[in-house]
């Protein structure tokens, strides 16, 4: 997995590792500038600082385990070359973590961020029951990840088949798997998260010259009218929805409406042979007498 997280780190370098992280950090300026809270958490990809917009007091950089040695020094590129990584030796990373086991308390965090994170993840479910755990309820995660179902998962599956005959090399980084919109849509309801917004983008074909993507810049506004869902990248919001019970107190102005109500008496008949509980009935006799 490590090797799979530094294949990341070296391939956003590159023209098309580019394109999808400056599409990528749009996105994410767009969502979190307006969400509010406390204590807002990004999990992974120290490439990208997409708190940047976001106005909560207290936000932090969490790096998984095996990415914790980006923080050592430069690494050596795939030519020998050393690789700085500036963004992730920089302050703003606070701890070294797994994602299944966040040392969070329950209910404690306001918005989690997941760029990539669940498709380098060894156990994705467990990273999304982990998210769950330590959000609030009405808290909101943020992910990002390659769409399978485009042009560029097509190619990268079509380089696994090359690879197999013997020849030919990845497109993409190899990750641990590429989850699909669809999926993880599926993932989330499972966990009672209700998906506010989702979209897709980065149209264009899967080239690796910078010439070659700049050609292709229409399909970007084309595709997101006429094939929407092929887009390479996904970028989904979803809410925690917590389904609690409410409380019946007393409703004890209509018991003192009640009390103070006034008693209605009927009216008694007076019978043959019975005397009658008229307050007039002592009198009556009375009279009668004289």
């Amino acid at each position: 997995m490590g090797s799979q997280i530094i294949g990341f780190t070296n391939w956003f370098k590159t023209p098309p590792g580019e394109y999808l992280l400056a599409w990528e950090r749009e996105r994410f300026d767009e969502a979190v500038a307006d969400m509010f809270g406390y204590h807002a958490l990004q999990l992974g990809l120290p490439e990208l600082d997409a708190l940047r917009s976001n106005r909560m007091p207290h936000k932090w950089l969490a790096l998984q385990g095996t990415e914790s040695g980006l923080l050592a020094g430069p690494a050596e590129g795939g030519d020998g070359s050393p690789t700085p990584a500036p963004a992730a030796s920089s302050p703003r990373v606070a701890l070294i973590t797994h994602s299944a086991a966040l040392p969070f308390p329950e209910n404690s965090l306001d918005l989690v961020l997941l760029p990539h994170t669940l498709e380098l993840s060894s156990d994705p479910h467990a990273t999304l029951r982990e998210v769950e755990r330590v959000l609030v309820p009405e808290g909101r995660v943020v992910i990002s990840g390659l769409n399978p179902a485009s042009l560029w998962g097509l190619r990268q599956r079509r380089a696994y088949f090359y690879r197999r005959l013997g020849y030919g090399e990845l497109f993409l980084p190899e990750a641990g798997e590429f989850i699909g919109y669809w999926r993880l849509r599926d993932w989330l309801r499972l966990l009672s998260f209700e998906v506010e917004s989702g979209r897709f983008g980065c149209y264009r074909p899967a080239v690796s010259r910078l010439a070659s993507l700049e050609r292709f810049a229409w399909m970007d506004k084309a595709g997101e009218r006429w094939w929407p869902i092929f887009g390479a990248m996904y970028f989904l919001v979803a809410v925690k929805r917590v389904r609690g019970m409410r409380l019946l107190e007393p409703n004890w102005k209509t018991q003192k409406a009640t009390a103070q109500a006034p008693v209605v008496i009927a009216n008694q008949v007076q019978r043959p042979g019975l005397f009658s509980l008229h307050p007039n009935h002592h009198k009556n006799l009375d009279t009668s007498d004289s």
